[in-house]
């Protein structure tokens, strides 16, 4: 039998190949995202390829998402922990005095009338005394979450911060009526990182001690509601007339509108912004349903009416000032306090009203757009302070915070330093060109008059004559002259300082002449006399100890001779009183920048700015243009109960017997005048 042939095999090459290496990989360690769902779900089986491969694609986001919960985890851990740090560390006091009625401050002028209520909180009113409208206001402008959030409106802050990126600018707050309240009650008006988490803790933690009815109370009787009123009843007294409790819809409106910007849309400031913003605000009710359409619009169709529109009073600037320095005065204080000060209201009313007067006459034709002016009685006392043309267009106090160049208003100090060197009003000087390293001063038209005495060159306003002297008596002696009578701005030491070249204030600069109206004794200018409790206990006492004599009489007299000549004869004829003696001196600032009139009797010493806040040139306005026409209107009013009275200091031969430097005095004008000459000869 045959056998079955098998098929033949089929036989390998014998050629060596390669086998193929397998990598054993080791273990892939898994991403955040699969820990975290393997912690939240539960592990899940191998998968697949394709789906390990899908499911790599979301590592990253699950990473984010992890880290991010860990993140926030902690983030709550820090801010529970600084919540029970403030808590536990917060004196039991606090909360009480959270709960207290702020002082309130009453300002009287000299003769016991009550001028301002203002910079304070007065009238504390419940919350459920005021009507609904009112409440609602606020809150669908404010603060819509407040009845649901703890303190802090993670919602608010993300949609503002929406809008600010959108807008590329700060738009909009994210902060709650609690943070405000926080801010207000706690902390600084800073806008820092470390400020505002600080008004988060402080938020929660006034949301677990208080009610939200508490906190809504407390936020509308402490909040700044612009023209100097804080507290929603003061606000609706200032501006309405009447209580909080009366107000319509319309003017509840308003009143929450200030609330986003208090200087910007108060309405006795600018009317139009202010009644616009209501219209946000009766926008925002109806969007909130807390007000119907219907009543929105018959509340646009007849808005508020303002009381004193104007917003003059004619105490606004000096009752600003008062607020600003009460705290320096008092400290920190938790009563009620009335504040007696030197104010003369029949003058200061007058006074505002002929500066608003003159400003509105002639300001536009001579491209002038603000004025102030200070009076002050021979002791300092300041009887009537007038910030601006208008404490409606602009609350900033002219008088004691604008730092402008006095020109030949300066010059006074010079002359004095003069007087005291050795040199006397008879003192001839050659008014001629001057030439100091380059510096060339000239005269007001370009003119020289040769050689002249010192009277008639300071009744003529001569720089050429103010710069020789200044140099011949020494800028130092000019300096300390000017430092002694009570100049406290800097002083730079270059050459144009005798043409007054260095900032100064009105106040300084009125305060400084007040040695020549009173006999040469310093005194610093004052508003507060007194502040009592209602009860009549004083808390504070100005001192009335004798002031230290700053100017030696004769040099006084020589002064007061030498001024007089300015309104007499000189660049300040427009301001001569028609019925007793007066002295001063004009000042123009280069490009007529600034025109000032400092002037004096010896019943007051009253000064005048005009000029621009941006600093543009005026329209020919001279110190003995405008300003003194001012200046005389406001003195007029003045000494309406005051008899004439002849200005302090001996008559100028007098001076020669109080000269310390006899050997100065004895040269010849001659001499003095080839020295001089001498020292200040043009170059080449």
């Amino acid at each position: 039998m045959f056998r079955s042939r098998k098929p033949a095999r089929k036989t390998k090459s014998r050629t060596p190949t390669k086998r193929k290496r397998v990598s054993r990989a080791a273990p892939r360690r898994k991403s955040g995202s699969e820990h975290f769902f393997d912690f939240m779900f539960g592990a899940s089986p191998r998968k697949s390829r394709a789906k390990s491969r899908k499911k790599r694609n979301w590592d990253a986001a699950g990473s984010v998402f992890y880290w991010g919960g860990v993140a926030a985890l902690w983030a709550a851990i820090l801010l529970g922990g600084m919540i029970a740090y403030v808590s536990v560390t917060m004196p039991p006091e606090v909360l009480a005095n959270i709960r207290k009625r702020p002082p309130n401050v009453t300002l009287v002028a000299s003769d016991g009338s009550v001028i301002a209520e203002r910079g304070l909180r007065r009238g504390h009113i419940r919350l459920k005394h005021m009507p609904r409208y009112l409440i609602n206001a606020v809150l669908a402008t404010e603060d819509r979450r407040f009845r649901s959030h703890f303190g802090v409106d993670p919602i608010g802050l993300a949609r503002a911060m929406i809008k600010n990126i959108q807008a590329g600018a700060v738009v909009e707050g994210g902060s709650t009526i609690t943070q405000q309240l926080a801010k207000n009650v706690f902390l600084t008006p800073e806008r820092t990182i470390a400020r505002k988490l600080q008004e988060a803790i402080l938020a929660v933690w006034l949301e677990t001690r208080l009610g939200k009815n508490e906190i809504l109370e407390l936020y509308l009787n402490r909040v700044y509601f612009g023209a100097g009123t804080y507290g929603i009843e003061a606000a609706a007294k200032r501006y309405f007339g009447k209580s909080a409790r009366k107000v319509s819809v319309a003017e509840a409106a308003l009143l929450a509108g200030l609330l986003k910007a208090p200087s910007r849309y108060a309405p006795t400031r600018s009317p139009r912004l202010a009644e616009e913003r209501a219209a946000i605000v009766l926008t925002n009710m109806v969007d909130a349903k807390l007000l119907s359409p219907s009543k929105a619009m018959a509340a646009m169709s007849q808005p508020a009416t303002v009381r004193n529109p104007s917003g003059i009073s004619g105490y606004e600037y000096a009752a600003d000032w008062v607020m600003e320095i009460l705290p320096g005065l008092l400290g920190e204080w938790r009563t009620d306090v009335i504040v007696e000060t030197t104010i003369d209201p029949v003058l200061q009313r007058k006074a505002q009203s002929l500066i608003g007067k003159a400003m509105a006459e002639q300001g536009p034709a001579r491209k002038a757009g603000q004025a102030a002016a200070l009076v002050l009685d021979t002791q300092g006392a300041v009887k009537a302070l007038i910030g601006g043309k208008s404490y409606k267009q602009s609350q900033y106090n002219r008088v004691v915070k604008s730092h402008r160049q006095p020109g030949s208003a300066f010059k006074p100090f010079v002359y004095l330093a003069a007087l005291e060197s050795g040199l006397t009003p008879d003192t001839v000087i050659e008014d001629g060109p001057v030439n100091i390293n380059g510096w060339r001063p000239k005269n007001y038209k370009n003119e020289y008059l040769g050689a002249i005495t010192m009277r008639t060159a300071l009744a003529k306003s001569v720089n050429t004559v103010a710069v020789r002297l200044t140099m011949e008596a020494g800028r130092w002696r000019v300096m300390r002259t000017a430092r002694r009578l009570g100049i406290e701005s800097d002083i730079h030491d270059n050459p144009s300082l005798a043409l007054g070249t260095a900032e100064v204030t009105l106040l300084e600069l009125v305060s400084s002449y007040v040695p020549f109206a009173n006999g040469g004794y310093v005194t610093a200018p004052h508003i507060v006399k007194r502040i009592r409790t209602p009860k009549g206990k004083t808390v504070y006492q100005r001192r009335t100890t004798g002031s230290p004599r700053a100017v030696a009489l004769p040099y006084v007299g020589a002064m007061n001779e030498m001024m007089h000549g300015t309104i007499v004869s000189g660049t300040g004829k427009r301001a001569a009183l028609p019925d007793r003696p007066a002295a001063g001196k004009t000042g123009t600032t280069q490009n007529f920048r600034d025109a000032w009139f400092i002037g004096y009797t010896a019943n007051y010493v009253a000064g005048v700015w005009v000029g621009n806040d941006d600093g543009k040139p005026m329209m020919g306005v001279t110190g003995g243009t405008l300003p003194a026409d001012i200046w005389k209107a406001v003195m007029m009013e003045a000494h309406l109960k005051n008899n004439p009275a002849p200005l302090p200091g001996a008559s100028a031969p007098a001076l020669a017997q109080h000269v310390p430097a006899p050997g100065a005095q004895s040269e010849s004008k001659r001499t003095f005048f080839q020295r001089v000459l001498g020292v200040f000869a043009p170059r080449g």
